[in-house]
């Protein structure tokens, strides 16, 4: 298994990227990361590592700002490490590609470069959401805004596969996020969407309110970029503000080991990295403030979609529009 890591994406790169993958070859014997980005820089943070027979450097100076435009950007710096990292999951000489970098810039690269697979208009991001009950994938978590009714069909069966492939669940449930849970609540899409999934072999179970999220109505749920990265935010806030409330009460340095395990459960260091699900290949975008820890679950989560062989079974099940049996 062999997975591009772009090395110069985090805020502190590349430190946590550094130390994340040599925890991952630690953890994995079968495992090889092709670190993309300013081999100088790399190799004066691999100095403090022993066993580093596993990981390569592919050297390039070049990276993408975050607040950099994506597409001008890309363009102008064929070389980034975004770049040559998806060409070598293109070029076949990876098998997935990991990073923190600029989410936009990416995405768009992912799709320029590993193309949309056919029947997807728009890849989307998935993001997995802490519940009651184990774990709700949410898509689309910020890729895409103002979507059409197919869009967001096409948005539950990519999940439904990730959610089969990656996580393990038999006929996920499917819910479409929305302000009630009557089929003609909401707007005109939603509802174009409501009955696209009602006369689909999808495991559909409805409308899901924002309330019923935590207590895990279903194993994918859909709604809009616009909508979902609202959420996200929202989602990520409120562990922090509850972790710190409880030890305000508590009068105590740290929580009960309970109340930390319940706590970490938000934290999206846990989680490493979320699917571009749609394109013809791996690609995991990871939150800009990674550790290396998150870096880490993050090339495990690429692992296991190789491992699955998630891009294949995308592309047989939607053509034949099937959520697929593995």
């Amino acid at each position: 298994m062999r997975i591009a890591l772009d090395a110069m994406g985090t805020d502190h790169a590349p430190d946590s990227e550094v130390a994340g993958a040599m925890a991952a070859v630690r953890q994995d014997p079968d495992l090889n990361i092709l670190l993309v980005g300013d081999e100088t820089q790399i190799a004066g943070r691999m100095r403090h590592f022993p066993g580093q027979d596993r990981i390569t450097v592919v050297h390039t100076p070049d990276r993408i700002a975050p607040d950099e435009s994506p597409i001008s950007a890309l363009r102008r710096t064929p070389r980034s490490s975004i770049n040559l990292g998806l060409d070598l999951q293109k070029a076949g000489e990876a098998d997935a590609f990991v990073s923190a970098g600029s989410t936009g810039a990416v995405m768009a690269a992912s799709q320029l470069r590993l193309r949309a697979l056919e029947g997807v208009d728009r890849p989307t991001l998935g993001t997995p959401f802490p519940t009651s009950r184990g774990t709700t994938l949410v898509v689309d978590s910020g890729a895409n805004v103002d979507c059409k009714p197919q869009q967001l069909f096409q948005f539950a069966r990519l999940g439904a596969i990730y959610m089969h492939d990656v996580a393990g669940i038999d006929n996920p449930a499917v819910g479409l996020l929305n302000v009630g849970s009557e089929p003609l609540k909401g707007p005109e899409a939603v509802q174009a969407a409501h009955r696209l999934l009602a006369e689909s072999d999808l495991n559909f179970v409805g409308n899901v309110e924002g309330r019923d999220i935590i207590q895990h109505s279903c194993d994918v749920l859909v709604c809009d970029g616009f909508i979902g990265n609202i959420l996200l935010k929202f989602y990520e806030s409120t562990a922090s503000f509850m972790a710190e409330a409880v030890r305000t009460r508590l009068e105590e340095d740290c929580l009960d080991p309970g109340l930390d395990e319940l706590f970490r459960g938000f934290d999206y260091a846990e989680y490493g990295g979320v699917p571009l699900l749609g394109v013809n290949g791996v690609t995991i975008v990871c939150h800009g403030a990674s550790s290396s820890k998150a870096i880490k679950e993050a090339v495990g989560v690429a692992k296991r979609a190789v491992d699955s062989g998630m891009v294949s079974h995308m592309a047989r099940d939607l053509a034949a529009g099937q959520v697929g049996n593995g």
